[in-house]
């Protein structure tokens, strides 16, 4: 679905991705960890459009969104759904409205049609019973929930979370994890997640990719991940102060 080649990008004279290669297989769940800085951020805006490169491609589907027209570049990205860290939803509207909002401008789309997708979208999430209310009203859990009913309620192909899991306690964090893994169930859907939840990461993940200054330094199963004897992974993997990462 997704090939990241040799990508480079710098902002004045610090270097962010140093020759970034990653492929991401259609159907499944890709997992890219990293610590603070490693790039994390930079990649995951390169690969829904929102950066441009230095130098490097992504290819979705064959095509190079770097090297495409800004009108060519707006169809491809359409394919990808995005789970904000935050929520990101708009705080004048209600569950319902918010959920309704990627679809209401498509082309055919009857009221009836659009009530019938904000439905079985919240019942996917588990708030059908949320739909009146309004972000404030909600929970941190369920603005990740009603989130992810946002993305779903448009069919993309491609969905990516962004750190799915932060500031979530640890019953909802599991609960935000078996989402992700009843929606990934769908093998017309590829999951792209970037987190530093290790838990999260063993879980949801089909395929783990370990970012470090600016390069993918391993990348294997959840348990090839678990089980490597790499310096850099292991001490992301274990949450030591000592080793090849230095914070300072």
């Amino acid at each position: 679905m997704i090939e990241i080649r040799d990508l480079h990008k710098s902002f004045a004279d610090k270097k962010v991705l140093q020759g970034v290669d990653l492929e991401l297989a259609s159907g499944q769940t890709t997992t890219i960890i990293g610590g603070s800085g490693s790039g994390k951020s930079v990649l995951f805006k390169h690969i829904i459009g929102l950066m441009k490169p230095d130098s490097g491609s992504i290819l979705v589907d064959g095509k190079d969104i770097t090297q495409v027209k800004e009108s060519d570049l707006y169809r491809m990205v359409d394919k990808f759904g995005l789970v904000f860290q935050s929520g990101a939803l708009f705080d004048s509207m209600t569950v319902g409205k918010n959920v309704a909002f990627g679809i209401k401008k498509q082309k055919g789309m009857t009221p009836a049609d659009i009530d019938a997708i904000i439905e079985d979208s919240l019942t996917q999430v588990g708030l059908t019973d949320a739909r009146s209310l309004l972000p404030a009203e909600l929970s941190g859990g369920m603005k990740k929930r009603v989130a992810i009913a946002r993305v779903i309620a448009r069919k993309p192909q491609i969905i990516m979370y962004d750190e799915p899991t932060t500031g979530l306690d640890p019953i909802m964090a599991d609960i935000i994890n078996d989402l992700i893994i009843k929606i990934s169930g769908n093998k017309e859907i590829t999951s792209i997640v970037i987190t530093h939840d290790m838990v999260s990461a063993y879980k949801i993940s089909d395929k783990i990719a370990v970012l470090f200054e600016g390069r993918i330094v391993e990348t294997g199963s959840p348990e090839e991940i678990r089980n490597t004897q790499n310096p850099v992974v292991r001490q992301f993997i274990e949450g030591k102060a000592e080793g090849p990462i230095k914070i300072w």
